[in-house]
């Protein structure tokens, strides 16, 4: 009985340590943020920030690409794109709503997909 428990006991410290060991603390991301301007950057830029865990963010105008760096143990990728998308700007994983696009000033407003 007690080999038993102390086997039951091993496995579920093996299973939750081994979970734990999936999320980083410093983890580089990058994916598309339609935008224009350096009202964009800073919009965008300001966005992401508002998420805890968010690190680093950087937005290139040229390439439209958000450069982050990410605490996994805070937030995610889909958490970040929702607060983008709620701020005006759609990326690869989410899309802006009509109201929050129309906000945007007419310099912001990209041609949308």
């Amino acid at each position: 009985m007690k080999n038993i428990i102390v086997v039951l006991l091993l496995t579920f410290v093996g299973f939750t340590v081994q979970a734990q060991e999936g999320k980083n603390k410093n983890v580089k991301v990058e994916f598309h943020v339609s935008g224009n301007c350096e009202m964009c950057k800073k919009r965008i830029e300001k966005a992401a920030f508002s998420v805890s865990g968010v690190k680093s963010a950087n937005w290139h105008i040229d390439s439209t690409a958000l450069y982050l760096i990410v605490n996994e143990q805070k937030t995610d990728v889909a958490t970040i794109q929702k607060a983008l998308a709620k701020a005006g700007h759609d990326s690869d994983g989410a899309r802006a709503l009509k109201e929050d696009y129309d906000k945007l000033h007419t310099c912001c407003q990209y041609e949308r997909k």
